[in-house]
């Protein structure tokens, strides 16, 4: 809406505010991602379900699982129950204005989930599987509601900007973090406490850092009214399902929506499973020691602030689809470096650090805005829901593909250089994305630039 003349638009002014405010959710969140989710919770969950094994087995409902299988069956359990519920749950967001709230309730019931890692100690890896499914459930839920936010803070102009500057946020916060837990874990001994309590205590500090910075968002977003929803009978649980079941027959009225959304799945699985296989390959392929790699790691998380910003600025050049592409094909370079890699050879190793930096908040920050211009006014939550769903229930194939070639070959130099398939992949999708179509059937504003 036009002001009218002779009355300031305070709009910008509005939305500048809540974008501030909004970024901080982003700096919040990724503690757990990384501090917890990328780094620590794997390594400290099989130490502690070791001490409990019996014959090298723990049982899981039953079944005799070995502990260094257990954080893998416990992330997939996690992932796969997100992908049945984000999407009735993005169905419920839409009708509601209550959006901030939903995302600070679930952000702070992941944190309280996270915290009690804390007290896992002994044999009692069952506690932390529990409180790990949970925590990651709510932090998928809260995702949902922070993506869904980004349409309302941000108009189609500024989306591109604004998600890149919360993705740099978020690899800033997570980062910095993750930097002084290294730092406590590496140096534990000085401050006379063993490993494994250093371990308790940064997990506990990622739960307590997720929890007081989203406060941030909470008190400086305003909820929103919902728009064009549709008249479902029924409660607001009955009307969610109605609207669900709707949305699941009219997404074929989006193929461009559709088609985009599959893109990702591929180069994004790509981008994950590089991520998740990094550590492995320094270490078991390359030689590295693992203090090595997690210094790697946090270059990693720190040239990433300057690669999203740096997409966000080229987007506004040139459009996020171009950019992404290009990004897609740095991806395709840095898989196929990796195959001929020198083993023991710090600098080649850390450049491809960087690289990975680089690309890795620029592709995700710029597909996440791009999604966004594609999405019916009014089912923001919802399709985000499917974004993120899709994304976890489909997240396990990159690493099937990296663990098969490795199986079949003995080296993980083939088993990264394959994941080279999902990038080409998502880049042919990519291409035939119509932008200018896709915004104009879901009704939103034409950028300047796409």
């Amino acid at each position: 809406m036009t002001a009218p003349a002779g009355v300031a638009d305070l709009a910008p002014l509005g939305r500048a505010r809540e974008q501030r405010a909004w970024y901080f959710y982003d700096w919040a969140n990724s503690a757990f991602s990384t501090t917890i989710a990328g780094v620590l919770f794997a390594p400290y969950l099989i130490a502690v379900a070791e001490s409990a094994a019996v014959d090298d087995r723990v049982s899981v409902l039953g079944v005799s699982v070995a502990p260094g299988a257990l954080p893998s069956f416990i992330i997939t359990t996690s992932t796969l129950l997100s992908a049945v519920l984000l999407p009735l749950l993005g169905a419920v967001a839409d009708r509601t204005s209550r959006k901030k709230d939903l995302l600070a309730g679930f952000a702070w019931a992941g944190a309280a989930s996270a915290a009690l890692l804390f007290f896992v100690t002994g044999g009692n890896w069952q506690l932390g599987a529990v409180a790990f499914i949970v925590a990651n459930l709510c932090f998928g839920a809260a995702a949902v509601f922070n993506d869904a936010l980004l349409c309302l803070v941000s108009d189609e102009d500024e989306r591109d900007q604004v998600s890149s500057r919360g993705w740099a946020y978020g690899y800033a916060g997570g980062g910095l973090l993750l930097a002084l837990n290294f730092v406590l874990v590496t140096f534990h001994e000085s401050v006379g406490i063993s490993e494994a309590l250093a371990v308790r205590i940064c997990m506990l500090s990622a739960a307590v850092w997720w929890a007081a910075f989203t406060f941030i968002p909470f008190r400086g977003l305003r909820n929103h009214p919902p728009r064009d929803i549709e008249q479902v009978p029924g409660g607001v649980v009955s009307q969610s399902f109605g609207q669900l079941g709707r949305t699941l027959k009219e997404m074929r009225h989006y193929p461009v929506a559709l088609t985009f959304l599959v893109a990702y799945l591929f180069f994004n699985d790509g981008i994950q499973t590089v991520i998740a296989s990094a550590s492995t390959f320094g270490v078991e392929e390359l030689g590295f020691a693992t203090g090595t790699v997690l210094a790697t790691y946090l270059l990693v998380q720190f040239v990433a602030v300057f690669g999203a910003l740096s997409f966000g600025r080229a987007a506004g050049r040139y459009g996020a689809k171009p950019v992404i592409l290009a990004g897609l094909v740095i991806w395709m370079l840095i898989v196929t470096v990796a195959l001929v890699l020198p083993d023991g050879e710090l600098v080649p190793f850390l450049l491809l650090g960087a690289a990975i930096g680089l690309v890795l908040g620029g592709t995700q920050a710029l597909a996440r805005s791009y999604f966004s211009l594609l999405i019916p006014r009014g089912k923001e939550a919802e399709y985000f829901s499917f974004y993120h769903a899709m994304e976890r229930g489909t997240s396990w194939f990159g690493t099937l593909v990296f663990g098969l070639v490795y199986q079949f070959t003995g080296s993980y130099r083939p088993a990264i250089f394959a994941l080279i398939a999902f990038f080409v992949i998502g880049g042919a999708l990519l291409l035939r994305v119509d932008t200018a179509r896709g915004i104009r059937e879901a009704g939103n504003a034409q950028p300047r630039v796409t």
